[in-house]
């Protein structure tokens, strides 16, 4: 079987000091059959200068103002043209080689290819490989979403849909919990596909996230006020244990949660 097309998602919005370094991950891959789609929410600060200087790499790139991240997404799977889409923003890496791991694992009837993801905190050094959860039930407790590594294909979003754009923060987790109760076939690469840097709205405090949290359990099956109220306090518990982990260092947690990696 051919090698798959592989569309490349990038959104951003006012992304000058990261972008560049987006664009050079994705278009040094040398990989034959990339299609990469930039899709910019109306940037003031330089953004479009840097993207303009790579538009001959581009298969689209449009710039106007959108409702919000999920909208972004939708906007950019919309004009991908690839047989499989990933989304890589604009603080993050595709790592080298990461499209031609994919593709030698790809054959008819899977839905969803999740590789590893290299969390990096750059102002302290701390990296850690997130290895990605394959199954996601009603109630999702303990899953890794990243979905940095994860490419999806084109006829899986026609058939589940694309982002929520009432989602602001999970919109990632929402989909994949939607298309796993949908009956989606995942399948694991064994290889690192991505670097995900931290902080951006994955920071955003609890109360913030409380309408997606309650929502990917009442969108996917759960019952309507027990699982919603059990979901939510099982993150606000989470989120006080790691407030408590972080007094005895910053990147504390980080180190139990993720697979320890040698990456500098």
């Amino acid at each position: 079987m051919g090698k798959p097309v592989i569309s490349v998602v990038t959104i951003c919005y006012n992304s000058v000091r990261t972008i560049e370094e987006t664009l050079q991950s994705v278009i040094s891959q040398k990989y034959p059959y990339l299609d990469y789609v930039i899709i910019d929410g109306g940037s003031t600060d330089g953004t479009l200068d840097v993207v303009e200087r790579y538009q001959e790499y581009l298969g689209y790139f449009h710039s106007e103002p959108d409702e919000g991240i999920s909208d972004a997404f939708n906007r950019g799977i919309l004009h991908a043209k690839g047989d499989l889409i990933v989304i890589i923003n604009s603080d993050d890496i595709l790592l080298p080689n990461a499209l031609e791991e994919v593709a030698r694992y790809y054959e008819p009837g899977i839905d969803i290819y999740r590789g590893n993801v290299i969390i990096r905190n750059k102002d302290t050094g701390f990296t850690g490989r997130d290895i990605p959860s394959m199954k996601f039930p009603l109630m999702p407790f303990f899953v890794n979403v990243d979905h940095q590594g994860t490419f999806v294909t084109a006829a899986a979003y026609r058939r589940w849909g694309g982002y929520d754009v009432k989602f602001r923060y999970m919109m990632d987790h929402d989909f994949l919990a939607r298309a796993y109760q949908g009956g989606a076939r995942f399948k694991y690469v064994p290889a690192d596909l991505a670097e995900f840097r931290l902080g951006g709205v994955s920071v955003a405090p609890i109360s913030a996230k409380r309408y997606d949290i309650e929502h990917i359990v009442l969108n996917n099956g759960g019952g309507r006020w027990l699982a919603k109220f059990c979901y939510f306090y099982f993150w606000a518990f989470d989120c006080v244990k790691r407030l408590i982990i972080c007094i005895f260092g910053i990147d504390m947690l980080k180190r139990m949660h993720y697979a320890k990696t040698n990456k500098g």
